[in-house]
């Protein structure tokens, strides 16, 4: 099978896949966040004050999956959850000046990664690779039975 050997796109794919999560997962760990995290502080960090269901919708993620995330990173003084002062039935999260200063450094990171990653890369090859990814996950998210929706927006 070609899947199986080394130099296949499907090895190598996979193997950018593991290096890039690998170095993130290293840097993060610097300023102690957990890979998964930084999306969340990013929503946070654009639109103060979401409620939990609304951070789960954003990223594509189970409500269930947002709460235990979130009291990670509440655990970690980077968010606060505050009732809503019209509807107390409503939790809200904020980010706090610490999950600030975090979610800078995460960005900084980001870059630094992406920066490594595409060092050798020409403007052009850059927009091509992003094409390519972008028809790739289409096509995956076009053939999934479930038809998950992931939303990757800065709205």
């Amino acid at each position: 099978m070609d899947c199986m050997n080394r130099d296949s796109l499907y090895a190598v794919f996979g193997q950018v896949i593991r290096y890039h999560h690998h170095r993130t997962q290293k840097m993060l760990d610097k300023v102690g966040v957990y890979p998964g995290q930084p999306p969340m502080l990013f929503a946070l960090y654009h639109k103060d004050g979401q409620n939990q269901k609304e951070l789960a919708e954003r990223l594509g993620i189970k409500p269930a999956t947002a709460t235990v995330m979130l009291g990670r990173i509440e655990k970690s003084g980077l968010v606060e959850r505050k009732q809503d002062l019209n509807d107390q039935r409503v939790s809200r999260v904020y980010i706090t000046d610490k999950g600030k200063e975090v979610c800078k450094e995460c960005a900084d990171i980001m870059k630094q990664i992406n920066e490594k990653m595409f060092s050798n890369f020409t403007e052009e090859e850059k927009i091509i690779m992003r094409r390519l990814l972008m028809q790739m996950r289409d096509n995956l998210v076009n053939s999934d039975e479930e038809n998950i929706n992931f939303r990757y927006s800065d709205d």
